[in-house]
């Protein structure tokens, strides 16, 4: 990767999430993946233009290809992940599997 974006991995009762900051990116520029339990955010944010005539004193911005992966804990319903992309930030949620009971059943033989 030659950048890569900030993230924040959040969880509640009901879902993970993970937020990732990607400014100057547009929505066609990313890509979200599952590969077993593994989540890969990626792709590329591209250089405004080409300034020939610009001397940089500093310059901090990252631009071209980037990949973020996650693995993914056991408890996430992969069937119902949801990806929102708004105003440079993405929101990748991650709903949980409902809790199974943990109680010992009788099984009856018949």
């Amino acid at each position: 990767a030659d950048w890569i974006p900030a993230v924040d991995v959040t969880e509640d009762e009901q879902e993970f999430m993970i937020t990732a900051d990607l400014p100057d990116v547009s929505k066609e520029d990313v890509k979200v993946s599952l590969d077993e339990d593994l989540l890969t955010i990626q792709g590329e944010r591209h250089h405004e233009k080409e300034e020939t005539q610009t001397t940089y004193h500093r310059r901090e911005r990252g631009f071209g290809k980037y990949a973020r992966s996650f693995q993914l804990p056991k408890d996430v319903d992969a069937g119902k992940i949801d990806a929102r992309f708004e105003a440079g930030v993405l929101k990748v949620h991650l709903p949980k599997k409902p809790a199974r009971s943990e109680a010992a059943q009788e099984i009856k033989v018949s």
